[in-house]
């Protein structure tokens, strides 16, 4: 078995906690805990015939992804950048954001994703999909739609 650390960034509120605890629990809970500093879980996915044992660091949330403890960032194999569908702000930097990682990580995988679009106006999420096209997948950590989906995407990029 194979292990690769993710980490998981993002804004405060974005629901990073929610999507791993969804993805590790398979759970949801609507009450808000601020994460101080970074919890880490694992969870054993299967992919290509092989087992690959995710370790799931979940960052405190920040404006600037550059005010991340530098050492909760050495050693990753793969990030995952979330933002929240239905809040702007959380995304406007997302292409500053993400090129931060890739100077500072070289080759390693970003993959960006829209958190909360249980929220989104029914019928509405092809359109946001052409609205925010810079976004890897829209998910919902509530209702789990395509949480498994983006770990496995994850595991295969680096299995």
């Amino acid at each position: 078995m194979i292990s690769k650390k993710i980490v998981i960034v993002g804004h405060f509120g974005v629901g990073k906690t929610s999507l791993i605890r969804r993805f590790v629990e398979d759970v949801f809970s609507a009450d808000y805990k601020v994460t101080i500093g970074v919890h880490i879980l694992k969870k054993t996915v299967h992919v290509n015939d092989k087992e690959v044992n995710l370790i799931l660091w979940d960052t405190e949330g920040t404006d600037d992804i550059e005010e991340i403890r530098k050492a909760y960032l050495l050693g990753t194999h793969g990030f995952i950048f979330v933002c929240d569908v239905t809040r702007p702000v959380t995304y406007q930097n997302i292409e500053s954001q993400t090129q931060y990682l890739k100077d500072n990580f070289n080759k390693v995988p970003i993959i960006s994703i829209g958190n909360k679009s249980d929220l989104l106006p029914k019928g509405s999420i092809s359109e946001k999909k052409e609205e925010l096209e810079f976004l890897d997948m829209l998910v919902s950590a509530k209702e789990g739609n395509n949480v498994q989906r983006l770990f496995e995407k994850i595991a295969k990029l680096l299995s």
